[in-house]
């Protein structure tokens, strides 16, 4: 069975496109899209969106990018604001490093959170779930004065559809399937030989806290607070093979962090067993270009990075931002998608690489390699310290999407 859902939603001024991938890259992107008079659907393959994850850093340049689309003060309202590389510490409790005022401030929020934050901005009738896409089909050039469009053929409840649109955005993750049929020759995601468990614990398990970072040898336990007096945790560890998992995640976590000072023993215990989630860290080659005819990559998909520098949610909110500015100030669709892709190569392939190498030094567990870590925290001045932990967050948006905005502004 087969249906046409085309239609001709970019007739006229109108222009369309299909954001495959509800994540929150896939989701900005729609709302960003929609800001500059795009109709737009959005197409997810999970049968039903439902609150999932743990917590989620907010840089500077993410919420300044949120700002853009009036989404910043709703993002506010379901966050904390935390300093992430202030505070370190060692297992045994003994401090490294103490937060300084200076330091860069982040939104932490929990990212099922984030997420209806984004779906609130966008009509219900915007988004698809069960749509599991199997093909796009591109046909490059112009004829007869009228770009040609692109479509998008999916499953749903064991009947085949097809959407056309101008635009398709491939927000589908690290294992995106559209860069898999249009890029396929790139290589697969590479396993970076370390492992992360994170989770929430539930409301007043344990509180007050401080937020911090602990330095184990070849391992790092982070605590940040989230609204209702939760604690977002996560523990990265070496692994010399992707996919190994345990029948107790849970007990895993205790037995790994048995000894480490308080709170951390007691924030695990406080967390549901069912909450704890496990994944390893995984990321993307660069890629030589983000943009197949009328079809471009976005987020993961695109850049898929290690968590060190915790800008992976962020660099695909920048994407999205990015890429309707584009659209606005370019007339030309293959233009705007040749701005886009110059600018976001250049600079999240860059945090990718940077995130890379964080995650090689983090994973050296020899003594002189945490020695010198340690030494390096504990001496390295104020300014410098900022400069460092700040790089990757200074990154302003594009002013175009501003012009349209609906909130006054100072």
């Amino acid at each position: 069975m087969s249906s046409n859902e085309g239609g001709s939603p970019s007739s006229g001024d109108s222009r369309s496109a299909v954001v495959v991938g509800a994540g929150i890259g896939g989701l900005t992107a729609a709302v960003a899209l929609r800001r500059i008079g795009w109709h737009v659907t959005v197409l997810e393959r999970a049968p039903v969106i439902a609150a999932v994850g743990a917590g989620l850093s907010l840089w500077p340049n993410a919420v300044r990018a949120l700002a853009l689309l009036d989404l910043d003060e709703a993002v506010a309202s379901h966050a904390v604001s935390a300093v992430i590389r202030g505070n370190m510490r060692n297992p045994n409790g003994r401090w490294v490093r103490h937060a300084h005022p200076s330091d860069v401030k982040v939104l932490v929020v929990h990212r099922a959170d984030l997420h209806q934050v984004l779906r609130d901005a966008l009509p219900q009738e915007v988004l698809r779930t069960d749509a599991t896409v199997v093909a796009v089909t591109e046909k490059g050039g112009e004829k007869n004065g009228v770009q040609d469009r692109v479509t998008v053929t999916y499953e749903s409840q064991g009947a085949r559809h097809e959407v056309t649109a101008d635009l398709v955005v491939a927000a589908d993750g690290i294992d995106s399937a559209i860069r898999r049929q249009l890029w396929p020759d790139h290589p697969v995601p590479r396993f970076q030989r370390r492992t992360i468990w994170r989770g929430v614990t539930e409301p007043d398990g344990v509180w007050p806290i401080t937020e911090s970072l602990t330095l184990g040898r070849g391992a790092q336990f982070g605590l940040l607070p989230l609204t209702d007096h939760r604690v977002y945790w996560f523990l990265v560890v070496n692994a010399d093979q992707p996919g190994r998992r345990y029948g107790d995640e849970h007990a895993e976590v205790r037995r790994r962090v048995d000894g480490w000072h308080d709170p951390i023993p007691a924030l695990v215990e406080a967390t549901r067993p069912d909450r704890v989630l496990h994944n390893d860290n995984f990321d993307l080659d660069p890629l030589s270009t983000f943009v197949h005819d009328h079809t471009i990559l976005l987020g993961d998909a695109a850049h898929a990075m290690t968590p060190d520098l915790g800008q992976g949610g962020c660099q695909a909110i920048e994407d999205a931002v990015v890429l309707a500015d584009a659209l606005r100030t370019n007339a030309d669709l293959t233009g705007a998608l040749a701005s886009y892709d110059q600018q976001r190569r250049s600079r999240a392939q860059a945090v990718a690489a940077a995130a890379r190498q964080s995650n090689a030094r983090n994973s050296n567990d020899s003594a002189v390699a945490y020695a010198m870590t340690n030494l390096v925290a504990q001496l390295m001045p104020q300014g410098l310290w900022r400069k460092l932990t700040a790089e990757w967050s200074t990154w302003t948006p594009p002013t175009a999407l501003r012009t349209g905005s609906s909130r006054r502004r100072p």
